[in-house]
Order: structure tokens, then C-alpha cells, then sequence
């Protein structure tokens, strides 16, 4: 019996690994498993059989659902995270370490606030922007976080340049976003 195939008493499983895999599966108690390294795209492991199973880093799980993979009940080897640490002296002495973990931390704050919004962009046609702004603006869920940013869209037609349109942009909490949607229609449609 090849190491593939099944019988009543076992079932040998084979996991391409990145990390911790075998210390998971003793603990477990599973005994019929093998591993194999993978660099690279290891989500693809099993759609080429290379693997039944994978064990990889998850972040956000859009890259399992791309691969049409789904997270094992149960099967949590590790939850992590990150902690960023510096030397207040480094800090203080190299300037360049400074910016960088200021730069850094800028990310990760705006990573944070970011969750669960969603930017909805739209084209509008307007005399200016402070026309458009008002429009938009007379719906409150369409304010966004600090405004919705209104650009010009310049349209070339008849050998001329012409500005007519502008482009909304609003960041909406997921749960307002199909409330929000329809609003902006709403008002694009009706100047």
C-alpha cells in the first residue's frame, strides 16, 4: 500500500510544512503523517497533489479562499504576533532608526484604523468641486472619515480638454457601505 491510500486502520497524511508542523502533530498525537519542505506558493501544494494538506502563515485567509482552501477545525498550530522593540538610545543617537521606526509605526496606525472601511469611488458630473462637495455632503453617511476628497476628471472630447466630472472618494464603515452606495447614486443622478 503506497503511503496515498487508506485502509481501516490508517490513513497517512501528507503536509508540505513551513513551520512548527512536526511539533504540532506529535502533540496531537498524529502518527501517519509526513512532511516536505515548500518554498514559495505552498497554497497550491494540494490542486497540484503534491500535498493533501498544507501548514502555512494566515493573515487575512483571502490567499486560502484564492486557492479554494479551508482552515481545519482544530487545526491552529500557533496564534501569533508581532511587537516591535528599539533602544531608546539607538533611537536617540541615529537619526535615521528614528525615522524609520516612525515610519513604521505610521503604517501600522493607519493599517489598524483602516480595518473594516471600505473606499467607494464615484464620478460625478458638476460645475465645481465645491458644488459636488455640497451635494455629497448633504448626506451625512457620505461624509467619510474627514470628507470625501473630490478630484476633477478631464475628459478630451471635440479636440478640446473639458472638465464636467468629478471623482468622489468617501471611506465607509463596512456595515454603512450598500446604505452609503445607494446615497451616492442617489445624488450623482440627481444634479
Amino acid at each position: 500500500m503506497n503511503q496515498r491510500e487508506t485502509s481501516a486502520s490508517f490513513y497517512w497524511l501528507h503536509l508540505c510544512k513551513q513551520c512548527l508542523g512536526p511539533k504540532f502533530v506529535k502533540e496531537n498525537g498524529l502518527d501517519h503523517v509526513s512532511f516536505s519542505t515548500a518554498d514559495g506558493a505552498v497554497e497550491a501544494a494540494p490542486a497540484m497533489g503534491i500535498a493533501d494538506a498544507i501548514l502555512g502563515l494566515v493573515s487575512s485567509g483571502i490567499t486560502l479562499k484564492e486557492n479554494n482552501l479551508k482552515e481545519i477545525e482544530g487545526g491552529v498550530v500557533l496564534r501569533s504576533q508581532a511587537v516591535l522593540v528599539a533602544s531608546k538610545r539607538s533611537l536617540l543617537k541615529m537619526k535615521s532608526a528614528l525615522e524609520t521606526t516612525h515610519e513604521i509605526l505610521e503604517r501600522l496606525e493607519a493599517h489598524l484604523k483602516a480595518e473594516g472601511q471600505y473606499t467607494v469611488v464615484a464620478n460625478m458630473r458638476g460645475n465645481s468641486t465645491q458644488e459636488v462637495a455640497e451635494r455629497v455632503l448633504s448626506q451625512p453617511s457620505l461624509a467619510g472619515l474627514q470628507g470625501p476628497t473630490i478630484s476633477t476628471v478631464y475628459c478630451k472630447r471635440d479636440g478640446q480638454i473639458k472638465a464636467d466630472y468629478y471623482a468622489i472618494a468617501i471611506y465607509v464603515p463596512k456595515k454603512a457601505l450598500y446604505k452609503s452606495v445607494r446615497q451616492l447614486r442617489a445624488v450623482c443622478t440627481a444634479g
